[in-house]
């Protein structure tokens, strides 16, 4: 079959025409022929280094994607030709962390398994998965809709993490690449109105004016000029030194969230004594506890108002193409790239 494979060893890609199907090996196996398989930032991260994933043997990476079934295992609760999309992460179930219903804890079990990662994973036409990290997509939603539900699962969680958040609440968005854009969406389907974003790249802008939010779009330099505060600040940049400027907008008693994938190397410098003053929050998000149920609800509700590929500045390519895919991302002539399976 056809894949794009990554070899950790030496941080290369390569199309690769003749990869192994994979085959059925436990009773409670799906085998997913994929359609839509996304680029995530931490994909960059890993081909460039900065972020940990297998090394034992090249394979295909892709962690968010959609797909029909094509294959079953004897005891799988799944029919062929079901619409579905698969979370990649999951968990060991018996650590304290895992048991107590916070597998992004767990220090085991993701670390050999996470799909498109550890195990061969959707920059392919075929993937395997175990059948529990496999979820159908209800009656009227695409595989297209279906292929953005993993990032939503994160922003479900990182929603989850930072709520109560009351309408009114003043919001700003830092990056404005496809994260930003579905907090965007999120927060707009949700009645947020009083919500600013901040995008050095304009192309990216120009994207999220696309929207038709009616949210305030800046660059960054506006922020250090008017020196407004902020009540929730949701960084999706994943830079070190991005969060330890734009930490000072917080408002009293506001919240941070820490969203992008901040590679381990990144540091940023915090003062204390704010914190303690105004009452601030800092809140982490990893991965996607237990919010795929969630996600689908929120894609369903969307529909096409919101999940749009070309209004969200995502677009497609195959797999042969996967360096065009790559440098229109770095470049930022897209908020996202997707694969386009056939």
């Amino acid at each position: 079959m056809k894949a794009v494979v990554f070899d950790g060893k030496s941080l290369t890609l390569k199309y690769d025409e003749n990869y192994p199907m994979p085959t059925i090996v436990n009773d409670t196996d799906v085998i997913v022929k994929v359609e839509y398989s996304g680029v995530c930032g931490t994909d960059l991260h890993i081909i460039q280094g900065e972020f940990p994933a297998s090394k034992e043997r090249p394979l295909p990476l892709g962690h968010e994607f959609s797909g029909v079934v094509h294959q079953v295992g004897r005891r799988s609760i799944f029919k062929v030709g079901q619409k579905v999309v698969v979370d990649p992460n999951r968990a060991c179930n018996l650590c304290n962390f895992c048991r107590d219903g916070k597998y992004q804890y767990c220090l085991t079990g993701g670390k050999d398994t996470i799909i498109g990662i550890w195990r061969d994973g959707g920059w392919a036409q075929y993937v395997r998965c175990p059948e529990d990290q496999v979820f159908a997509l209800p009656e009227g939603m695409t595989t297209e809709q279906g292929g953005l539900c993993e990032p939503y699962s994160c922003i479900t969680h990182g929603f989850d993490r930072v709520s109560p958040l009351p309408v009114g609440t003043k919001i700003l968005i830092i990056g404005a690449g496809i994260i930003g854009n579905l907090w965007i969406t999120t927060l707009h389907v949700q009645g947020h109105r009083d919500v600013t974003v901040s995008e050095m790249n304009k192309s990216r802008l120009d994207i999220v004016k696309g929207l038709n939010t009616g949210y305030r779009l800046i660059t960054p330099d506006v922020l250090g000029v008017e020196k407004q505060l902020y009540d929730v600040i949701v960084d999706c940049t994943g830079v070190g030194k991005v969060m330890e400027i734009s930490f000072k907008y917080l408002n009293y008693g506001g919240k941070y969230i820490l969203f992008g994938c901040c590679p381990p190397t990144h540091q940023a410098s915090l003062n204390p004594f704010d914190i303690y003053s105004k009452e601030l929050t800092l809140i982490g998000v990893k991965i996607n506890p237990f919010s795929f149920p969630k996600a689908i609800g929120l894609l369903k509700a969307m529909g096409d108002r919101y999940l749009n590929y070309e209004k969200l500045g995502i677009k497609t390519y195959p797999l042969s193409s996967y360096q065009d895919a790559l440098n229109d991302l770095k470049t930022g002539k897209i908020s996202k790239a997707v694969f386009k399976i056939e």
